[in-house]
């Protein structure tokens, strides 16, 4: 093992004033030395990489890394960040921690490309992608760091994420244990990018006017915030008009990013080939995804990749994680409410100190077995974390609840034999709102917010069931069946799952809001469906004008319970904006829509024996 002052890599030195310095900070300062390396990759390109190392070196330290886009600042090896590693106890607890800018990104030399595409045959070192950097990475940490104990960990959240789950592909015999944390895993399935064919607009947006290709190799600048013009996205967007106006006015030709993004309508070579879950082969270590039941950016990663290193990889440790959180709120947040919704407990700290920390060590300290599940989730309404042998959990029943006249609810099915149906009007130009004060970000809490707002409009169907006699927990995706007509050639269709609270719901105290919790309809899932996909999401269709047609898809998972005396609602509209985007309700490519295209559609959403429009709950007995 060489010397760190072989390779000219130089330790910090206490420069700054001491009164400069945060509390964060001065501890790790206290208790760990900072050196900063340039890695050399297989194919010469080499990549910055920041260590820290503790200062007692009476014991061997396994490394933890971190592989980010979005910079491994503060960069200088007198200058420290306040905290490292996933959470504070990881810091006392003791690592070797490794923060690396991946190729192409800030100070790391080589070409950035956007969710890196996996390369499963690999023919000479010009042949690189994110396993092969980490492999070269771990390769060179092990025999150059010195005081380690020859086990790597690696983590992520997010972006981080995508790179820790496409580390672990044809893992380094070092790597040990992994933890993908929201991670992007397919951008177009169900990710940032899209859901199901629907376009995630103000996400990406406010994304892409701060992630852009660099120029050179240089330290982060921090410019200005996009300066929207207005408190309020729903205004902006409306005025931008056509998709294809953001580049025209505001993008121009700065960030091929968001054109990538904009331009893949259909799921294509160039989103397939960023579907890391697909080639989760060869994984040899521990491996821990962690997700969040309200991410509003990441929901659906954290399964894919659960399930595809099970498939491949059967013979390994392989766990799964899901609590109470926004995307990354374990690290970020208590996990002890959002919005109005109470989860009763700082569901983050029991989930670094009894879960992520013990992984860690047991696979890198061979600390003791924590026997942990296969997944461990948190069942929202009754604010319980359940131990399941897989998820979904076994033992699920299927219960369908069918759409009737009055906007009811229930489990019988219609037995009208005429084409009974529920219709709205659904305009463009006045789309539904998706949170019902002014923002121009995407709110983390309208993942469980109160939809009455919504439930008002007259673009909104609306159905209930009554009062539930006993608790209803649903484990798994939710299926849906719609049979809908439109009088366009195409449509969105945007499915939200509700729990509705009962009048006498106690309301918090204290209640700053002033919120009232009696009749109160916390969304539970939503999804939009953009109806041209409706067959394939490869080769879109435009509907038949007023032809009934049915739409199937799935919500994204929930464990949820539903509690005695609240009911089950069912909302169904055609705009949830600027969430996701305008559809024009024709059938064109939307990025080249023109804004006379945008025009008004009759929607028909149907409830007879025929076409019956359902959900399909997977009912926990």
């Amino acid at each position: 093992m060489l010397l760190l002052s072989a390779l000219a890599v130089i330790p910090a030195r206490w420069s700054v004033a001491q009164s400069s310095i945060d509390a964060g900070e001065a501890e790790v300062r206290a208790h760990y030395t900072k050196y900063e390396c340039r890695i050399p990759m297989r194919d010469g390109i080499k990549l910055f990489t920041a260590v820290y190392v503790p200062k007692d070196s009476s014991q061997a330290y396994p490394f933890l890394m971190v592989r980010t886009p979005y910079s491994v600042s503060p960069y200088g090896i007198d200058q420290y960040p306040k905290r490292l590693g996933p959470a504070p106890v990881f810091q006392r607890d003791g690592f070797i921690f490794v923060s690396q800018d991946v190729r192409g990104r800030y100070m790391s030399e080589g070409t950035f490309e956007e969710m890196t595409p996996h390369k499963d045959v690999k023919k000479s070192p010009k042949d690189v992608d994110e396993s092969t950097d980490t492999y070269d990475t771990i390769e060179w940490l092990v025999h150059h760091i010195p005081g380690n104990n020859g086990k790597v960990g690696i983590w992520g959240i997010s972006y981080p994420g995508f790179f820790a789950a496409a580390g672990i592909i044809d893992s380094h015999p070092a790597l040990k244990a992994a933890s993908p944390q929201a991670p992007v895993t397919d951008l177009y399935m169900g990710d940032d990018a899209y859901h199901n064919g629907a376009f995630m607009l103000a996400a990406n947006f406010g994304f892409y006017t701060f992630f852009k290709p660099r120029a050179e190799i240089a330290r982060p600048v921090h410019g200005p915030r996009f300066d929207y013009g207005t408190s309020d996205a729903y205004d902006f967007f409306l005025h931008l008009g056509p998709l294809a106006n953001a580049k025209k006015v505001y993008f121009k030709d700065t960030n091929r990013y968001w054109d990538d993004q904009v331009i893949h309508t259909d799921y294509d070579q160039y989103w397939k080939s960023r579907n890391i879950s697909a080639h989760m082969k060869n994984v040899h270590c521990a491996v821990l995804t962690v997700g969040g039941w309200f991410d509003a950016e990441d929901l659906v990663g954290p399964r894919k990749i659960f399930h595809a290193v099970a498939e491949f990889n059967p013979e390994i440790s392989n766990k799964l994680v899901i609590g109470p959180w926004v995307h990354g709120g374990w690290a970020s947040t208590e996990g002890d409410q959002l919005g109005d919704v109470n989860f009763s407990a700082k569901n983050s700290d029991f989930y670094n100190e009894k879960i992520l920390l013990p992984f860690f060590r047991e696979h890198l300290k061979d600390a003791e077995d924590p026997k942990l599940p296969a997944a461990y989730a948190f069942e929202t309404g009754t604010n319980v974390w359940r131990r399941y042998d897989t998820w979904p959990p076994k033992g699920t029943q299927p219960r369908t609840l069918y759409t009737h006249a009055g906007g009811n609810l229930s489990t019988e099915a219609p037995a009208e034999t005429a084409n009974a149906f529920d219709e709205y009007v659904s305009d463009p130009n006045r789309p539904v709102p998706f949170v019902d004060f002014p923002t121009t970000d995407v709110p983390k809490t309208y993942m469980d917010a109160d939809q009455r707002f919504a439930a008002k409009r007259p673009d909104v169907l609306v159905y209930q069931t009554e009062p539930l006699e006993a608790d209803v927990t649903v484990s798994g995706p939710v299926s849906v069946r719609l049979w809908v007509s439109t009088s366009g050639t195409d449509s969105d269709f945007v499915v939200k799952l509700i729990d509705v609270y009962p009048m006498d719901f106690q309301n918090p105290d204290p209640n700053p809001r002033e919120v009232e919790m009696g009749g109160y309809q916390q969304l539970v899932r939503g999804e939009p469906f953009r109806g041209k996909f409706r067959e394939s999401f490869e080769k879109p269709e435009p509907f038949l004008p007023n032809q009934p047609t049915a739409v199937n898809f799935s919500l994204p998972d929930i464990n949820h319970a539903f509690r005695r005396g609240h009911r089950v609602m069912l909302q169904i509209q055609s705009t949830w904006f600027p969430l996701v985007d305008r559809n024009p309700q024709k059938f064109v490519n939307i990025p080249d829509a023109a804004e006379s295209d945008f025009v008004k559609a009759t929607q028909h959403v149907y409830r007879s024996k025929q076409n019956p429009t359902s959900i399909v709950l997977p009912v926990l007995k």
